[in-house]
């Protein structure tokens, strides 16, 4: 009888650890959901700013700023991170025409809210690329854990289900806009 106790004891106490690294992981990869979105929200907000700087010395390139403009709005509205990653896609290869802008007219590049903006959107990038990566990280070490024998069964009664990884489809857009500060 004593025996029986302490193997119902020990499994019990291994089911409750296997669970709380579920919970614990799924938490970890919520708030590392959540970074991301700190940052995309930072990339957005400086959109704005960029395009009205941009108005001023290439106005006639509406269709360059419009597109930017679209692809921030379908950016904003994307909902989890495969929808996210594919939007963010679309917005990084808008604000690399943007920025090619840069290189056909060289006023622009002389004004120095460009310049600072610029500089403010390539941190922003390393941002988001760190958050993305710590993230992704995050939801390996979960999924893992949720396929992995014995946890899976723990997983499966809890409803925990594995998550997506946040990722951009085309190799180009993997590299985000080009920053470049040559005068």
């Amino acid at each position: 009888m004593l025996w029986f106790l302490v193997i119902l004891v020990v499994i019990v106490a291994a089911g409750v650890g296997m669970y709380n690294s579920l919970v614990k992981l799924k938490v970890r990869s919520d708030g590392a959901w959540a970074d991301i979105d700190v940052q995309l929200k930072r990339r957005w907000d400086l959109i704005p700013n960029l395009v009205e700087t941009v108005k001023g010395s290439a106005a006639h390139e509406k269709g360059t700023l419009e597109a930017v403009i679209e692809a921030r709005n379908r950016a904003m509205s994307a909902q989890g991170p495969a929808a996210q990653g594919a939007a963010e896609g679309m917005l990084s290869g808008a604000l690399g025409k943007l920025f090619a802008l840069a290189e056909a007219y060289p006023e622009l590049r002389a004004v120095e809210a460009f310049t600072e903006l610029q500089g403010s959107l390539d941190k922003i990038e390393t941002g988001v690329q760190n958050a993305r990566r710590y993230y992704n990280a995050v939801v390996r070490d979960y999924n893992t854990k949720t396929q992995v024998f014995p946890t899976n069964l723990l997983a499966g009664m809890f409803g925990h289900t594995g998550r997506e990884f946040f990722t951009l489809d085309d190799e180009a857009q993997r590299e985000g806009p080009a920053v470049s500060f040559d005068s």
